[in-house]
């Protein structure tokens, strides 16, 4: 199932907390750079600053932060499981100077340092490529305005909020997609992405994702 392959966002209540999290063992057949495309996982921050969680997690959840989406992370995914905590020469702790510029997408060290640990290994690039490759996924997704600019909580079906997505994101098909939810409320988008970040499709994580009718979207603003 889909859900034993990916992590939940529940897990970034250690990670805001510790930037030093141990990550997994490495394992033998995990090798950096041998996977075959990115999965892009924007988190609704909203939702995690809504519940207790996000209480204990100011540089997310401050009353001076407005986050929408969030960069959760950029995984290499294969088309059946994914490598992770590969073996790398690079430091496995990411210092504050190479993460700290990029607190506008993924607002704690801890968060960068995990995602570099368990999924920046596996992509074979250095601890700054990895980042600016996060940024270029990023960047290269426009994101559905009639969400981010939310005044008050939503609702909708994960299907629509799959489709504002591909309305405005040429060549972004429903099989490139995926929509996850935390209960009734949207935890996160998941996009599936080529190495040179083209949008492709992934049977796999599109399978996974959240199916219900009525998903609340907890407002932004």
């Amino acid at each position: 199932m889909f859900r034993s392959i990916f992590p939940k966002l529940i897990a970034l209540t250690t990670l805001v907390a510790s930037p030093f999290a141990t990550a997994a063992p490495t394992r033998a057949e995990d090798k950096a750079g041998a996977f075959d495309f990115y999965v892009l996982a924007l988190s609704w921050s909203p939702t995690f600053c809504s519940g207790e969680r996000g209480q204990k997690s100011p540089q997310q959840c401050g009353a001076d932060k407005k986050f929408s989406f969030i960069v959760h992370g950029l995984w290499p995914q294969n088309e059946s499981g994914y490598p992770q905590s590969c073996a790398s020469s690079e430091p496995r702790t990411v210092p504050d100077a190479v993460g700290r510029p990029y607190f506008d997408i993924m607002p704690s060290m801890g968060l960068i340092g995990h995602q570099w640990r368990k999924h920046g290994t596996c992509t074979g690039l250095s601890q700054k490529d990895y980042l600016e490759k996060i940024r270029s996924a990023y960047n290269k997704i426009k994101l559905p305005q009639d969400l981010t600019a939310l005044k008050t909580a939503g609702t909708f079906s994960a299907e629509v909020i799959e489709q504002k997505f591909t309305e405005i994101n040429p060549g972004l098909t429903a099989d490139s997609i995926a929509v996850n939810c935390e209960a009734s409320k949207f935890e996160e988008v998941r996009i599936c992405m080529t190495k040179d970040l083209g949008f492709r499709p992934c049977t796999q994580v599109d399978r996974g994702g959240c199916k219900i009718k009525r998903i609340t979207v907890p407002p932004a603003q």
